[in-house]
């Protein structure tokens, strides 16, 4: 996984100030909502339920302090033994034994019988101090994962016995100056079933995944961490393969770069519409239209000219897989497949209904973070609608839209209108968001129809009011001019 860049994005404008010390998880997006990693040489308690993430998060935690950062750490497991979980994630290229052979990990599994504490009554930490000890000594540790608590304290009936141990094991844990990262079961209306660890731990993550209109979303929070401020919003992540990932968006501060520096939209007469400049870098821009009307045409451009100009260029499909639009795409003379085997294009296709808004958005930032592209295409947005209201899609996209305007990311949007709307319809959910808006429109004018197209608006920069008819062309799109007339040796196209 890669390693987080601290200082970018809104939580990393806050001054650290006099902030504890703090370790690196190496977890892309969760350093920069925790202000820097987990405290260092202190406990932090990761909890929830069955499936959540919780062991991976501190398997991640442990492997990015050994290839990373240095840091051999030791994982202590009471409920898989080594072989298991070393096939557990050996899917997300974690190769644990290379790393236990090395010295940069030591892996120890602790059989806990709670019939044996059930029968004698007693029950003593000494023993695994003892063997804990040993494993951090071995490899030289500075993090270390218990998984799971619950397991190690099964059986264990009495409250008093109890809260002694457990105080006593996150003291002993603090004395070594380890970082130690422990999981735990979520329980009933407790972040964990015996309702005390958030309250001697420093830090308390809480990991949850949660299933709505038979749609997954993963989700965590920082419930608490002592002396330190973090992100206190629910924050979406994934789990693939490459690993564990989170979504850092906690707030939209509008501190965006505007540069003057303008990018062709890749149709000449367009971009004579906007003051023979194109696009302003950086910006978003909406193309609407009815079905037909040549939107993705229109965005099919856009990306043929930047990857001509060497850019790099990441195209999300909710629509058409990628070879269905690089066939349509040749048919009007636009070769992309050409700059696909170049690597400066990248497709990413999925059905809107795969996944929950929150975890498309997390997936969408990732492929971002990995491409780094320069431009980007969504087509169209409105399938997202499929999958969330109104409301849901447009916090989406204005956290995607904040994202691209931060990384100074060119975007166009593309957005399927409704075939009894009026050409102007306003697509409240999005259209606020944009800084350029281009509708596209079909009219039927003697049997035929004809495609129009119009610039409704354009931030901070003259552009043409003019509805200009167009056509798709074995060319491409091309714009006549105020008289109607097409450029010469154009050859009508019957249209994508």
């Amino acid at each position: 996984m890669d390693e987080v860049l601290l200082g970018t994005g809104p939580l990393s404008q806050l001054s650290p100030g006099h902030e504890l010390a703090k370790t690196l998880t190496g977890i892309r997006g969760l350093d920069e909502i925790t202000r820097g990693g987990l405290p260092k040489g202190r406990p932090t308690l990761v909890c929830g339920g069955p499936g959540s993430g919780k062991t991976l998060l501190g398997l991640t935690f442990l492997v990015n302090g050994a290839l990373q950062f240095g840091e051999p750490g030791v994982l202590m497991t009471f409920e898989e033994n080594v072989e298991e979980i070393a096939s557990d994630v050996a899917s997300l290229g974690f190769d644990l034994p290379q790393l236990v052979d090395a010295k940069k990990l030591a892996i120890d599994y602790v059989r806990v019988e709670r019939s044996e504490i059930e029968e004698t009554g007693e029950y003593d930490l000494e023993g695994l101090f003892v063997r804990l000890d040993y494993a951090i000594r071995s490899v030289g540790a500075k993090r270390v994962v218990l998984d799971t608590i619950e397991s190690l304290f099964a059986g264990l009936k009495d409250d008093a016995v109890l809260r002694a141990e457990l105080r006593r094991l996150f003291r002993w844990l603090k004395d070594k100056g380890v970082t130690a990262l422990i999981t735990g079961e979520r329980g009933e209306g407790l972040l964990t079933k015996q309702g005390l660890e958030e309250y001697i731990s420093d830090a308390v993550i809480l990991l949850d995944h949660r299933v709505h209109d038979q749609v997954s979303t993963r989700r965590l929070r920082v419930v608490k961490y002592r002396g330190s401020h973090h992100g206190t919003n629910e924050y979406p992540f994934l789990i693939d393969s490459t690993g564990l990932s989170v979504l850092p968006v906690s707030s939209l501060a509008l501190e965006h770069t505007a540069t003057l520096d303008r990018i062709p939209t890749g149709i000449p007469q367009l971009d004579a519409m906007f003051g023979d400049k194109g696009y302003y870098r950086g910006s978003t821009v909406l193309v609407t239209g009815g079905a037909g009307t040549g939107k993705t045409s229109l965005a099919a451009h856009f990306i043929d000219a930047a990857c001509r100009r060497g850019e790099r260029c990441l195209c999300f499909l909710f629509e058409e897989s990628p070879a269905q639009l690089l066939r349509n795409m040749r048919s009007i003379g636009i070769d992309l497949e050409r700059w696909v085997a170049a690597g400066l294009l990248q497709f990413h296709a999925d059905r809107p209904s795969r996944y929950g808004l929150e975890t498309h958005l997390a997936k969408m930032h990732q492929l971002v973070a990995d491409f780094k592209p320069t431009v980007t295409v969504i087509d169209p947005v409105t399938n997202l609608m499929t999958v969330g209201t109104y409301a849901d899609v447009q916090a989406m996209l204005t956290r995607m839209i904040d994202h691209l305007k931060t990384e100074s990311i060119t975007a166009v949007l593309t957005s399927l209108t409704p075939g009894m709307t009026s050409i102007e319809r306003t697509e409240n959910t999005i259209s606020s968001l944009m800084d350029t808006w281009i509708v596209l429109a079909n009219e039927g004018v003697n049997s035929h129809h004809q495609r129009g197209l119009y610039v409704l608006k354009s931030r901070g920069m003259a552009h043409s009011n003019e509805l200009r008819e167009f056509r798709l062309t074995d060319h491409g799109l091309d714009i006549l001019d105020g008289a109607g007339r097409p450029q010469e040796g154009t050859h009508h196209h019957a249209g994508i």
